[in-house]
Parts: C-alpha cells; sequence; structure tokens
C-alpha cells in the first residue's frame, strides 16, 4: 500500500510556490555556472533580480524582493566582493548611495533573462501557449494579492 505523504497529493499554493522556486533556481544558477557566472547562489537573485541597469537603492532592493534591507547589504557586500556591484553616490541624494551593476552584473542579467525566457517557452510550448499565458496572468493576480495581504 502507497503510504500517502502531506501535501503530496493536494499540495496547496505555498508548496507549489516553492516546489517552482526551488527547481527554477537550481536549474538557472546550474545554467549560469556553466556561462561563467559560477560564484552566484539563489540568495544573490534578492538584489540581481531586482536590480537595475542605471542603479537601485537598498531600500528598493528590500522592498521589491521581500528582504530586510539588513539582508540586502549582506548581499550587496557579497555581490561587491564577487565582482557583480559597486556602491555609488545617488545623484540625486547624495546622503544615499545606489547599488550599481558592472559588467558582469549585465552578463549575469542578460544570461539569466534569456534563461528565465527559455524556461517559459519550454512550460508554454508543453502546456500550450494560452494555457500558459492565463496561468500567468492568475499567478500574478494571485502573487499581488498574497504580497497586499502580508503588509
Amino acid at each position: 500500500m502507497r503510504r500517502s505523504h502531506r501535501k503530496q497529493d493536494e499540495p496547496d499554493l505555498g508548496v507549489l510556490a516553492g516546489r517552482t522556486l526551488f527547481a527554477l533556481q537550481r536549474d538557472l544558477f546550474a545554467k549560469l555556472a556553466e556561462q561563467g557566472h559560477p560564484g552566484l547562489r539563489p540568495r544573490h537573485g534578492a538584489v540581481l533580480a531586482y536590480l537595475d541597469e542605471e542603479g537601485s537603492r537598498a531600500t528598493d532592493l528590500a522592498a521589491q524582493s521581500g528582504q530586510h534591507k539588513q539582508v540586502i547589504g549582506t548581499l550587496v557586500d557579497e555581490l561587491v566582493a564577487l565582482g557583480y556591484v559597486e556602491r555609488q553616490p545617488d545623484p540625486a541624494d547624495r546622503r544615499a548611495k545606489l547599488i550599481v551593476p558592472t559588467d558582469k552584473a549585465l552578463d549575469h542579467m542578460t544570461k539569466s533573462d534569456a534563461i528565465i525566457a527559455e524556461m517559459e517557452a519550454a512550460h508554454a510550448r508543453a502546456v500550450g501557449e494560452q494555457a500558459y499565458a492565463e496561468f500567468k496572468r492568475v499567478f500574478k493576480l494571485v502573487a499581488e494579492r498574497q504580497t497586499l495581504a502580508a503588509e
């Protein structure tokens, strides 16, 4: 007799989102390592996934990623040491710092976007373009609703 594991047969939103995120991260970071970015870890996505090409404030990265500002500061320190970002004065407010991507980070961002686009295209081919587009539309609404509920 097959033993049913809790949440295996009818996974809830958290389980599904977690499975998807962790599998996507494993695949993404393995491919990025093959393409010249072996030192990065999924945690660095809290900065790199939201970083603007012209730079971003740490407070904005924290708000967009849902991470505490202290966590973002630690990640930025790691990314500075790895050569992916630099801290520069914010031209709009000299007291503030911008986290600015280096050429290495811009290369990572371009490659990451291409890898994610291919993952999404593969899912769309597997389930159908229209079904995937509807899934993304609904998932975005659910994510926005959940984010607002958590604030």
